[in-house]
C-alpha cells in the first residue's frame, strides 16, 4: 500500500447521496481524512463541508482550505424530469458545476472521480462498452455527457457510470427503487413496473467499494462500474421480491408507453462491465450477490 494512503484527504461532492454517503463511510473506515460536501447536511459522513458546486468562487475556496488529494464528484441533479423541464438549472448544476470542481482540482494537483450515468447513451442497442459513442436522448444525459467531456480536459482523471443505484439506506431524503420496493410490498400495497426498460442496477456499496479501489490504485479513463447483471426493471422487482420473501403477484407488468414523462428514458441503457471485470479486485457484483449484501446490511439495521 503507497505511504500517502493513511494521510490522504478526500473531497466528496454530493456526499449526502445514496452513493456519496456509503463512499464515504467506507473511506472512514480505511483512515482517510474524509470531507463532505454538498448543498445541506442531511446525512454525512467526515467533516461535512457546505458547498454549492455551481458557485465558483465557494468551490475555490472549499479546495483552497481542504487540499483534497482525491475528489469525487458526485453532485448531480439526477432528476431526469426536472432536468427537462428546468434546463438551466440542470446545465448550472450538472455542467457548470462539474467545470468549477475539474478547474479546481487542475489547480489543487487532486485525482479526480467523477461520476456519471448509463444515460449518456440512447438505450438503442444496450449491454454498452466505453468505445461505444454516448448518443443521449434527454437533457439529463447530454449534460452528464458534456460534463464528461469537461473532466477528459484533465490530465489525471476517472470516470464512473453506474446504472440505477439502490442501496439499504435512504439518501438525501430520498428512498431508492429497491427500498420503495420492499416497502411498498411488505404492505401488501399493489406495484406498476415497466417491462421494457433494461439496466445493470448497481449496489451503492458496491460503487463505492470499487471507487476505494480506483482511488487506491490511482486507476484512469472511463469504466462502467454497475452490476454485473442486466435487468429488465420487472425483472429486477421479482428478483427483489424473492430475495426478500415478498409477494411477486402484487407487480402489474406494463409497459413504459403506459407512463407519460417529460423526459425520455432510454429502453436498454445497461452496459458491460468487461473492462471492470479484468482491472479490478472488488469486481461488478451479479444481481444475486447484490441482493444477498443488500438483505444482510438491511438486517443489520433492523429493517
Amino acid at each position: 500500500m503507497e505511504a500517502w494512503w493513511p494521510s490522504l484527504k478526500l473531497l466528496i461532492t454530493g456526499a449526502s447521496g445514496l452513493y456519496g454517503s456509503k463512499l464515504a463511510q467506507l473511506a472512514l473506515s480505511k483512515n482517510f481524512e474524509v470531507y463532505s460536501s454538498d448543498i445541506q447536511s442531511l446525512s454525512v459522513y467526515g467533516n461535512f463541508v457546505k458547498l454549492d458546486i455551481s458557485g465558483k468562487e465557494q468551490v475555490e475556496e472549499a479546495f483552497k482550505s481542504i487540499k483534497p488529494d482525491v475528489v469525487v464528484h458526485a453532485a448531480t441533479l439526477t432528476d431526469v424530469d426536472k432536468c427537462e423541464l428546468n434546463k438551466e438549472l440542470a446545465w448550472k448544476v450538472n455542467v457548470e458545476g462539474t467545470k468549477n470542481i475539474t478547474e479546481a482540482s487542475l489547480r489543487a494537483g487532486s485525482f479526480l472521480i467523477y461520476i456519471s450515468t448509463d444515460y449518456v447513451f440512447s438505450g438503442e442497442t444496450g449491454y454498452y462498452k466505453e468505445t461505444d459513442k454516448p448518443d443521449p436522448i434527454n437533457y439529463y444525459g447530454l449534460t452528464k455527457l458534456k460534463a464528461e467531456e469537461i473532466v477528459q480536459t484533465q490530465a489525471e482523471y476517472f470516470i464512473a457510470r453506474p446504472s440505477v443505484i439502490y442501496g439499504s439506506t435512504p439518501a438525501a431524503g430520498k428512498v431508492n427503487f429497491a427500498l420503495w420496493l420492499i416497502e411498498t410490498l411488505r404492505k401488501g400495497e399493489r406495484v406498476k413496473i415497466v417491462t421494457d426498460q433494461w439496466n445493470t442496477p448497481t449496489l451503492n456499496t458496491n460503487l463505492a467499494e470499487m471507487t476505494l479501489e480506483v482511488i487506491e490504485r490511482r486507476l484512469t479513463g472511463t469504466y462502467h462500474l454497475c452490476g454485473a447483471t442486466r435487468v429488465s426493471r420487472l425483472e429486477f422487482a421479482e428478483q427483489i421480491a424473492d430475495a426478500f420473501g415478498l409477494d411477486k403477484g402484487l407487480i402489474d407488468k406494463v409497459l413504459s408507453s403506459q407512463f407519460t414523462w417529460p423526459a425520455k428514458r432510454p429502453m436498454d441503457s445497461s452496459l458491460d462491465t468487461s473492462k471492470a471485470h479484468k482491472t479490478l479486485h472488488c469486481k461488478p457484483l451479479e444481481m444475486a450477490e447484490a441482493l444477498k449484501l443488500l438483505k444482510l446490511e438491511l438486517s443489520q439495521k433492523g429493517s
